[in-house]
């Protein structure tokens, strides 16, 4: 059965769904004391592993799309994409309000630049910011092929997001590495791809 422009409406009304679930479940966890002892670290670790887990998703959707012939499943992409980088910021926020404290902007930049878990984590969420705000049609038309060359940064996000958060957990849990592990599938699985890029260089 090939996806109509309505199953694509549906999707992404559930997909926006699985991404806000998460959030309220978190708003009651918190105000109900469900998180441990460290709730600054419990925030900061589940909002981490939903923008990750909103990355794998949008890894999948291209190669899912060829593999079912689902073509009209790639304008669900946008969607999770942006919601990657909405649970980016919001993982980013919790750190500077609940870690270091609202008006250490400055103490920010500090930590950024001398522990390095951060600084791949802060190039995540910058890229993922360059993504976001030219993930409009209009700019991917005025952009043309800078565009894609643009948001092939997804992949380097890919590599550098599941390192961030195993290098930002003190001691080391199969969880990270099954993120890891993830996201390496999903790139070996667009290995031609990559291929085809050598070969032009």
């Amino acid at each position: 059965m090939r996806l109509t422009v309505k199953h694509i409406r549906l999707i992404k009304g559930l997909l926006h769904l699985l991404a806000v679930l998460p959030l309220i479940w978190l708003f009651f966890a918190l105000h109900y004391g469900w998180l441990s002892a460290d709730a600054a670290k419990d925030i900061q670790h589940f909002t981490g592993r939903m923008a990750l887990k909103c990355l794998l998703v949008t890894l999948l959707i291209s190669p899912l799309a060829k593999y079912l012939k689902q073509p009209l499943l790639i304008r669900v992409r946008r969607l999770t994409g942006l919601w990657c980088f909405a649970w980016a910021s919001l993982h980013l926020l919790s750190y500077l309000f609940l870690e270091l404290g609202i008006t250490q902007y400055r103490l920010l930049g500090e930590e950024i630049l001398h522990r390095p878990y951060l600084t791949l984590g802060m190039a995540c969420w910058l890229i993922l910011l360059a993504l976001a705000a030219t993930s409009t049609r209009k700019l991917q038309q005025w952009m043309g092929r800078r565009w894609q060359t643009l948001h092939n940064g997804v992949y380097l996000v890919a590599i550098l997001a599941p390192v961030h958060y195993i290098w930002s957990v003190k001691i080391l849990s199969p969880l990270p590495l099954l993120y890891a592990g993830a996201a390496f599938l999903l790139l070996i699985w667009r290995y031609k791809t990559f291929r085809q890029w050598f070969r032009r260089r």
